[in-house]
């Protein structure tokens, strides 16, 4: 089996932004895919992702991080603010993550976010997000933690993947 990747938007942002949105995302992919290449204004600060506009506590979050000498984790249970990745650390380097949404149109299951990536010159990550809702996924908010702001010049990328 192949898998084909459609690029459904993009978004590179002229200003910084508080938020990133996709939204009316159809049904009609197994998975998705968000790439994210970007930094915010604060010194260190956590991507969060939405689903569907949900603010309730209805998120579960683990992600386990390394520097090349020491390993950590950070995880969060019935949370409204699931961390998917760290965006800055303060050093001024992009962050770059992709995040993966398993089986994001079922309605009979809950949905299973996997993510990698990491800042160049400071860690890496991995991680994996549970949100507890059987809803077709069809929007996806992003934001950093603690009210801060992406950078001018951050991408952001959604991608739908089809089975053939």
């Amino acid at each position: 089996m192949t898998a084909t990747y459609d690029c459904i938007a993009t978004t590179t942002l002229s200003s910084t932004a508080a938020s990133v949105t996709f939204s009316s995302i159809s049904g009609s992919y197994t998975d998705l895919v968000l790439v994210f290449a970007g930094t915010s204004s604060s010194s260190f600060t956590f991507l969060i992702a939405r689903f569907n506009n949900d603010t309730g506590t209805n998120y579960s979050f683990t992600l386990l991080q390394g520097d090349g000498s020491s390993a950590s984790s950070t995880r969060g249970s019935n949370t409204a603010s699931p961390y998917v990745g760290l965006v800055n650390t303060g050093t001024g380097s992009v962050g770059m993550y992709k995040l993966q949404v398993m089986n994001y149109a079922n309605t009979t299951t809950y949905k299973t976010l996997i993510t990698n990536g990491g800042i160049a010159s400071n860690r890496v990550q991995a991680g994996v997000m549970l949100w507890r809702n059987t809803s077709a996924v069809n929007r996806i908010d992003l934001f950093p933690d603690g009210g801060d702001t992406f950078a001018s010049g951050s991408t952001f990328s959604l991608y739908g993947i089809k089975s053939e």
